[in-house]
């Protein structure tokens, strides 16, 4: 009997792999035959996967954003008052755990690589930016916010503070670590807020 592949289940596999070899051997050695080996593939069967390194690359980043916003997606379905949740939220943004940091890593070797492949890679557009946006508007709308504050620039001011304090954790963990990053967070969000 044919062995039956769960094709979608396999290119997750291969973007993991991936991952791992950005972490290694960083973006100059994201090879497909480097991805290959570490997927357990050979090339042909890689290439039935994805036909070009570009169409894996923008693959394996796309899954990066969409295991992120599959955990605050959990988050927003949980009963949390609204500092909570908008606090959870930011938190699942910056690295954190082995697994964010991993997340942190790839994602920024891939924004230094795609910032000169603008023709294949849309890096403007990588959600973030909207992700705050959006918090900062339920903020708004709880009524959770300082009357006085201007909404753009706390946006701008946050979207700030989690590519600031996110790149800071990647490179200095044992300074910015876990416990420093709610601490900053807490605060931040305390001088916004009312409550």
């Amino acid at each position: 009997m044919p062995k039956i592949v769960d094709h979608e289940k396999r290119r997750k596999q291969i973007a993991e792999a991936t991952w791992r070899v950005i972490l290694n051997l960083g973006m100059e050695g994201a090879t497909v035959r480097n991805i290959a080996k570490e997927a357990g593939l050979s090339l042909g069967a890689l290439r039935h996967y994805f036909s070009t390194q570009d169409e894996l690359l923008v693959y394996a980043m796309d899954l990066v954003k969409e295991q992120a916003t599959v955990r605050i997606n959990e988050i927003t379905r949980k009963d949390l008052p609204p500092k909570e949740m908008i606090l959870s939220i930011l938190l699942q943004m910056v690295p954190i755990n082995e697994e964010t940091m991993a997340e942190m890593e790839v994602w920024i070797a891939f924004i230094a690589h795609a910032r000169h492949r603008e023709d294949i890679f849309n890096i403007k557009d990588d959600g973030v930016f909207n992700g705050i946006k959006k918090l900062v508007d339920s903020m708004d709308q709880y009524g959770l916010l300082r009357k006085e504050l201007d909404i753009a620039v706390e946006t701008e001011r946050l979207y700030a503070l989690i590519d600031g304090i996110a790149l800071h954790a990647l490179l200095e963990p044992k300074r910015v670590d876990k416990e420093r990053i709610v601490r900053v967070l807490e605060h931040h969000l305390d001088t916004i807020c009312i409550e």
